[in-house]
């Protein structure tokens, strides 16, 4: 049972999340050879103030 995490800065459409839950869930199927239904896609929306790349937090790097 493959379990797919995914961390996105929030923001993203339904529909978005939608086709890469798909798509995601199709191509691993492909490659290792097991059912669709046997794939978790867990998707999680991470605020900018809760995520930093270089040791400066995203919200200070791109406000709003």
């Amino acid at each position: 049972m493959p379990i797919i995490k995914v961390e996105i800065l929030e923001g993203r459409s339904r529909e978005q999340k939608r086709e890469l839950a798909q798509v995601l869930t199709r191509e691993t199927a492909r490659i290792c050879a097991c059912s669709e239904a046997s794939i978790f896609v867990v998707i999680d929306d991470v605020k900018k103030e809760n995520w930093a790349v270089g040791g400066t937090l995203l919200a200070d790097k791109y406000p709003d």
